[in-house]
């Protein structure tokens, strides 16, 4: 198991077109078994108005050689110890499904040692943090997780005919949907941030009521937007994410 004291930031770290000056940043934080890479297209296209940050976790690519945080809890100490050493900036957190209750945890953890007084989260493709969750992916066979990420459309399948990169992303994958599968969450943990939700139409695994239900986990603003698409609705609507982006991270240039 990784710990805080055996961070590497510059691990977890991409930034593919950093900016010296920017007056806010973006952290992004991607989802079950995801990489930064998914987040590229989102990175460049704020690159210039915001200090664009891409986590990338343990156990996928560069990275797949090292064991995957086993909790949702550990996934936020480490990605909040990562964050911490950073510049202070005015923030915005975008998590996609796991990622938004990554998030979540993280606000939890920069409210409570005082540095999350500037932050927002958008919360992506994701039922209420204490939404019951009755799942168990993690505990299928390798094709009962392959069959799941067809449902969902967000893995190209193609690339999974290879025996080699099946048995490298898998391992990622039923991790990830092992610690977003054992997380709860009480009805009555809050943070004080404002939280914008951004959902997919036709979601499987996140109804609109479900996705509505992180409203009672902010004191602050709160704001649902829905989109035309399933679970990955973000890639095909890509310009209008990254208009929501940029409204959060106009809001904390006021």
């Amino acid at each position: 198991m990784t710990t805080v004291r055996d961070i590497q930031a510059d691990k977890w770290i991409r930034r593919y077109r950093p900016t010296g000056d920017a007056p806010v940043r973006l952290v992004c934080l991607p989802h079950a078994g995801g990489s930064a890479s998914f987040y590229y297209p989102v990175a460049l296209a704020h690159s210039g108005a915001a200090d664009v940050v891409v986590l990338q976790y343990p156990g996928r690519q560069d990275r797949r050689h090292e064991p995957c945080p086993a909790s949702i809890e550990e996934y936020a100490d480490l990605v909040h110890a990562v964050l911490a050493p950073e510049p202070a900036l005015p923030t915005v957190l975008f998590g996609h499904s796991m990622g938004a209750v990554i998030g979540f945890e993280v606000v939890r953890r920069m409210e409570r040692d005082g540095t999350g007084d500037a932050v927002r989260l958008i919360a992506s493709g994701r039922r209420g943090p204490s939404s019951p969750l009755r799942e168990n992916v993690h505990q299928r066979d390798d094709d009962g997780i392959v069959a799941e990420l067809r449902s969902l459309n967000g893995t190209d399948l193609t690339r999974l005919g290879d025996d080699e990169i099946l048995r490298m992303t898998l391992p990622a994958i039923r991790s990830d949907y092992r610690a977003i599968e054992t997380y709860t969450c009480a009805e009555d943990v809050t943070v004080a941030c404002p939280v914008t939700v951004l959902v997919g139409s036709a979601d499987p695994r996140t109804p609109l009521a479900e996705a509505a239900r992180w409203r009672r986990h902010t004191t602050g603003e709160y704001r649902l937007e829905e989109f035309p698409g399933g679970h990955f609705y973000l890639t095909g609507q890509q310009d209008a994410v990254n208009r929501e982006i940029a409204a959060e991270l106009a809001a904390l240039r006021r």
